[in-house]
């Protein structure tokens, strides 16, 4: 029986970026240096299947530090911790190591800088997100508001409209992000933003890809996990720049197949903490049903890189 013609757009770049890779290796050198166990606060990246395969190496996930003990080393993960946290580990004389993605470090940086000047910090983000939870928990009770929406800046009580600074989580929509700072900036005219973009590199060319394609493409799949931002992120901006039906996948396994009858072309993305393993079984399970044409859209090209912690770097 002959198979179904298929287009199948491939963006360019996809899945891991640099604070991925680093926080990966991170747990991995951590392993190979102190033996099993190793133990994660938080998942250290948002995929099942990292998480899963990095079980399976000897690290232990928990949610909180009380589940550690004082004697094994600890790793937080690459979302970033409030302040509180590595204070707590250092009371209890804890050996920790920060994967914290040095770009998230940045906004941490950004918003002390904002308060040891006296102005008090909007974030815009996702509330209960690590990140945001990380970055609103760098400072003070209070010093800290965490806007959502336009909708959320009209509601806003603020303690000086004059003394105010925005910061955002990394992984967010550049285009909801521009219509939230339009509104900060048309209430509180003298509000100072950042030197530069918070949201990530990865972020924003992980999502231009995506509108690059999205015209092209009958349906979209986004191989990605449903607690990953900016893998639910690249399913909005995928609907929002023309394609008629975007998907969130972890697996190949969770390809809805009866919403793709009919279609003749499929793009094809992954967040940035799905890895490519994940991306070649979904294409295999499109090649086992259709005749498959692939076309790579490429929008940018990616050499970052981040240095592991000195302490993994230095021989046992």
């Amino acid at each position: 029986m002959t198979k179904p013609q298929l287009t199948l757009y491939l963006a360019a770049p996809r899945g891991f970026c640099a604070g991925v890779d680093r926080a990966i290796k991170i747990v991995e050198m951590a392993l190979a240096k102190w033996g099993a166990p190793v133990f994660v606060r938080h998942e250290i990246v948002h995929n099942k299947y990292v998480v899963d395969d990095l079980r399976a190496k000897g690290a232990v996930f928990v949610e909180e530090l009380e589940e550690c003990p004082d004697d094994r080393p600890v790793i937080f993960s690459a979302h970033g911790v409030p302040k509180s946290v590595p204070a707590e580990a250092a009371k209890r004389d804890m050996l920790y190591v920060d994967a914290t993605c040095p770009l998230v470090s940045k906004v941490h940086i950004e918003a002390e800088r904002h308060h040891a000047s006296g102005l008090q910090i909007i974030m815009i983000g996702h509330a209960g997100h690590p990140e945001t939870v990380g970055t609103m928990g760098q400072l003070p009770e209070g010093e800290v508001l965490l806007v959502e929406t336009p909708a959320d800046v009209a509601a806003l009580n603020v303690r000086d409209p004059a003394g105010l600074a925005f910061v955002t989580q990394t992984t967010l929509s550049v285009d909801d992000t521009i219509d939230i700072v339009a509104a900060l900036q048309k209430r509180f005219p003298a509000i100072k933003g950042p030197h530069k973009e918070d949201i990530c590199y990865a972020t924003t060319n992980r999502q231009e890809a995506v509108k690059a394609m999205a015209h092209k493409a009958d349906a979209m799949l986004v191989v990605g996990a449903p607690n990953s931002s900016n893998s639910r992120r690249l399913v909005e901006v995928g609907t929002r720049a023309g394609c008629s039906y975007s998907q969130l996948v972890q697996r190949a396994t969770d390809i809805d197949w009866r919403a793709l009858e009919g279609i003749r072309s499929i793009g094809i993305t992954a967040g940035a903490s799905a890895p490519e393993v994940l991306v070649d079984e979904v294409i295999a399970a499109l090649q086992a049903r259709y005749d498959v044409t692939m076309v790579e859209i490429e929008t940018a090209k990616e050499n970052v890189e981040f240095k592991v912690p000195r302490v993994l770097r230095e021989t046992a």
